[in-house]
Parts: structure tokens; sequence; C-alpha cells
């Protein structure tokens, strides 16, 4: 007769978390940070019809990272049970700690009992009346709680993007100025682009509805202050060449004439020459 096979129950966890972790860090990273009017979640994600972020009740915000139809799944489910308790009792009973306590006991359910865990983080955010009100709640894959304070950021990289996030998040910031202190986090050595990124508030300033999508412009110039700026104090420090009293006008060089350029046509500039061949070419990307 064969023995059963048997795994001791401490590796049997361990395999699980390790898995769930791998699946985890797959996805891309997404943080959500307090401003002064609310909570600000910012998160990388090119797509405009699968959204990592979304409006669970009045006040509540959620935000999954890792697979997309396992946090998906608990994104409706948390919307049923919102609306079910908001229908029985009243609007003011919905609030984020009991729906994050939900979610734990069902990822803690899942972990314990099946055999695949859920590869998801997630995030259950509510917007108070005053700012001390305020709530990040962070869920982890084996249904622990985490009540954050400031910021918190999930998915890949989690712990790298936290670092740099910390030496520029102060408490109170403008929204431009968190919405810059998060992308320059998640983007680390790289350029991320309005194109790339997902960003929504819980502004308390929006009376009951306080969830609301920032668009791909709105969050283009909130990033492009910054930029502006540091172009400005460049052309303004940049040395300008003068002519030599004896130098004459004719045995002065000639200007060199502006061609249109790869990165010119990139970036969607020149309505005229610049907007024939490769450049005419990104101009109509951009548009």
């Amino acid at each position: 007769m064969s023995m059963p096979f048997y795994v001791a129950p401490e590796q049997w966890m361990k395999d699980k978390a390790d898995f769930a972790r791998k699946g985890i860090a797959r996805g891309r990273a997404l943080a959500g940070l307090l401003f002064d009017d609310g909570i600000l979640i910012c998160a990388e994600n090119s797509s405009t019809t699968l959204r990592k972020i979304s409006e669970i009740y009045d006040r509540i915000a959620f935000a999954g990272a890792g697979k997309y139809n396992e946090y998906d799944r608990l994104r409706i489910a948390g919307v049923r049970h919102a609306d079910l308790k908001g229908y029985s009792f009243s609007r003011e009973d919905v609030d984020a700690q009991s729906l994050a306590n939900a979610y734990a006991q069902m990822l803690g359910d899942v972990f314990t009992h099946e055999v695949k865990p859920m590869e998801v983080e997630i995030l259950v955010t509510e917007v108070g009346a005053e700012p001390a009100d305020d709530r990040l709640f962070h869920i982890l894959y084996d249904g622990t709680v985490v009540d954050e304070t400031g910021f918190t950021v999930l998915g890949g990289e989690a712990d790298a993007i936290s670092d740099r996030l910390k030496e520029t998040y102060e408490p109170g910031l403008a929204l431009d100025e968190a919405l810059r202190a998060a992308v320059a986090a998640l983007a680390g050595d790289r350029a991320l682009g309005p194109e790339d990124l997902e960003v929504a508030v819980l502004a308390r300033s929006d009376r009951r509805r306080t969830f609301r999508r920032l668009t791909r412009a709105a969050v283009g110039e909130a990033l492009g202050a910054t930029a502006g700026t540091e172009l400005a104090d460049a052309a303004a420090t940049e040395p300008v060449a003068t002519a030599e009293p004896g130098d004459s006008a004719d045995s002065a060089e000639p200007a060199d004439t502006a061609e249109p350029t790869d990165d010119e046509g990139e970036t969607g500039g020149g309505g005229g020459a610049s907007g024939r061949g490769k450049g005419g070419k990104g101009g109509g990307k951009s548009g």
C-alpha cells in the first residue's frame, strides 16, 4: 500500500504565497496617496477600456493590481455588497472599513481553502468630510488588511516605488503636486506620459459623488507644468552667441535651415513643412 502524499502546512502556505507574489509582481503598479482635497489614485495603465481604478460607492473607490479578471470580480462583488447595505440600511452605513473586512474574508478563504490563491492586491479608499477621516486600506492576497497612512503602493516593484515616493511626498500636497510625485515614483528611470496612465480622485469638494476620473488632457497639463518651467529656466541660463566686432554680414556663415526631425514628428509638431514625411505621420498619431 503506497503512502499518501504529504506536504507540511507551513510549506504549502509558503508555496501559495510565493505563487501569488510572483503573479502580482508581473502586474503594473499603482499608487494611492492623500492630497489636500481628498485621495489620488494613479496607475500605470495604457488601456482605455480595462480599468484598474473604479468607483464602489459615493465616497469609496477601488483599485487592483495583479490578474485583471480576478480583481475585477472582486470589484463587482464590492459594488453589490455596498449597494445591498446602502439599500437595506442607509447610505451613511456604507464605509470603506466594512468593505475592506469583507474583501479580507473573501481573499483569506480562497488563500486557505483553495489550491490556487488569487494573484491580486486591492486598495479600498474612502474620502471623509475632513482630511483626518480619509482612509486607505491595502488588502493583500492572503486577506491581510493594512491601514495605510499618507500613501501606499501596489503591484510590481512596490518596494522601490515606495522608496522613491517617500522622498517627494508630503502631507497636504495640491493635486498637481501629488500627481507629479506619484508619476515620478512610478516611472523611475523611464518616462511616462498621459497615454500611459490612469488617474482618478476622490475629491471632498465634489459633494456627494466624489469619484472623478482625470482626462489625459488634464493629466498632461498637470505633468507639463513642471516640464515647461524647467525648459524656460534652461533657455534663460543658456549662453547666447554674439557676433565679433570685426565680422561682417557677408562673412557670417549661413544659418542651417530647419528640417523636420523624427522627434518633431512624434510630438506632432508642425502644421507646415514639419507635417510632411515622418513628421506628418507622427502628427497624425497625436491628433
